[in-house]
């Protein structure tokens, strides 16, 4: 598991890129609900924190690409490719990543 935040340090309708093991992740809270998602987006190296969100999608900065945040799955083009999702978890006032359970994509 991966330290993210202080649950205090990330409000609704925020985000926070974090280090992952293989690639930055990026944690976000939509309406107070906590989604991980790999950071990049599939279509061009664009940062997803940095992108707009709306309910539990979020559009890329770059191209207006948009993600689903629970299951990763592009929602319109140009990305064509999911990204990965992580699970997330708060204990005792912080935030973490669980990068060893993942979603898989093709």
């Amino acid at each position: 598991m991966i330290r993210a935040c202080a649950l205090m340090d990330l409000p609704p309708g925020e985000a926070v890129r974090i280090v992952g093991p293989h690639a930055p992740i990026a944690v976000f809270n939509a309406d107070g609900v906590l989604y991980a998602i790999d950071d990049t987006c599939s279509h061009q190296d664009a940062s997803l924190s940095e992108g707009w969100l709306e309910g539990c999608f979020v559009e890329c900065p770059l191209h207006a690409a948009s993600f689903d945040l629970r299951s990763g799955e592009p929602t319109c083009l140009p990305a064509k490719r999911p990204v990965k999702t992580y699970p997330v978890f708060v204990e005792d006032g912080v935030v973490y990543v669980d990068v060893e359970v993942n979603k898989d994509v093709a």
